[in-house]
């Protein structure tokens, strides 16, 4: 009768691996016998993979002196789009009182035709334009008031806006050391409301922070002696 050959029994977690080979976790395989041993030659290393060159690290941004970090260019000027828009809804607020009092009080005295029916003589200056004109300097006279109690009178106790509030942006003294006073705030708003009537004037102050180094100043803050800070929520 033959006899079934024996076999040695392998160690347990299964023989030693050879030169260079990885040792098989310990531990029986699910169908009860050893695993076997993980091949791996002389030398070898896992494969890395490649991810492209590293990115360039995002500059970090300019301090002032005393260490807030400066608004951006297009943050500054959302937040005077935004002003501005606060400022036409005061326009049109004020227009539709000008327009009744011009419709109630002016157009009645201006009498195109005569008692008897003919055609009146209608002083065309007098009784039209020198109306207008006194009913828009009220106007204009209100807007600027208006503005200094904006820009000046409430902006200085916080050193925002409506619109650098939106913006998360404050207005901070460029020297560490003072406080944001309304005499500083007057001068901003001087230099910005006189830059408006001289053409050009105007937008050469807003860019001026584009080229303007190390503190990103406009011609106002500059004379007013001020920065723009971007702050926390």
């Amino acid at each position: 009768m033959t006899q079934t050959p024996s076999y040695p029994t392998p160690p347990v977690g299964g023989p030693r691996p050879t030169a260079g080979g990885v040792a098989p976790q310990p531990g029986l395989h699910p169908y009860g016998y050893a695993a076997p041993p993980q091949y791996a030659p002389p030398g070898y290393a896992p494969p890395q993979f490649y991810g492209g060159p590293p990115r360039p690290a995002a500059p970090p941004p300019t301090l002032t002196p005393g260490g807030q970090p400066l608004a951006s260019f297009s943050d500054r000027l959302l937040a005077m789009l935004l002003d501005s828009a606060v400022f036409m809804v005061v326009g049109l607020v004020l227009a539709v009182p000008a327009a009744i009092i011009f419709l109630v009080v002016v157009a009645p005295d201006i009498s195109l035709f005569a008692s008897d029916g003919s055609l009146g003589e209608v002083d065309f200056f007098h009784d039209l334009m020198l109306p207008l004109i006194w009913i828009d300097l009220g106007v204009i006279a209100i807007s600027l008031v208006l503005a200094y109690v904006y820009y000046v009178e409430m902006m200085f106790k916080t050193g925002q806006t409506f619109g650098k509030k939106m913006m998360n942006l404050r207005i901070v003294p460029l020297d560490p050391t003072r406080s944001l006073d309304r005499r500083a705030a007057a001068k901003r708003f001087l230099v910005q409301q006189l830059s408006g009537f001289f053409p050009g004037l105007s937008y050469l102050d807003g860019f001026w922070q584009l080229w303007d180094k190390p503190w990103q100043q406009c011609l106002h803050d500059k004379f007013a002696g001020t920065v723009v800070v971007k702050v926390s929520q």
